[in-house]
């Protein structure tokens, strides 16, 4: 039986979101779409580890690249949505 050690002090891990989280606030979303932008985790292993869908993920970073980081806020949603949708093409 062999256990894994703790990730060192200062790893990705350190700032990412719990594996449980259901409450999205903008820094977890913002940690996540970091984490996939380095390479410390996929996009299939984000989804996977958050139970996120990649349409999700993509919505989020289209928030980011669109308007920053208060793009994330559930709450600026309703305001942002019509640049969101502007951008159909969006990843492919």
């Amino acid at each position: 039986m062999s256990f894994m050690s703790p990730p060192p002090p200062g790893s990705a891990d350190d700032s990412l979101p719990p594996n449980d989280t259901v409450r999205w606030v903008p820094s977890r979303k913002a940690a996540v779409l970091k984490a996939i932008r380095e390479g410390h985790v996929s996009l299939e292993d984000a989804c996977k580890r958050w139970r996120l869908s990649i349409e999700e993920i993509q919505l989020w970073q289209r928030a980011v690249d669109k308007v920053g980081t208060p793009g994330l806020r559930v709450t600026r949603v309703q305001i942002y949505r019509p640049l969101f949708k502007s951008d159909e093409s969006y990843g492919k």
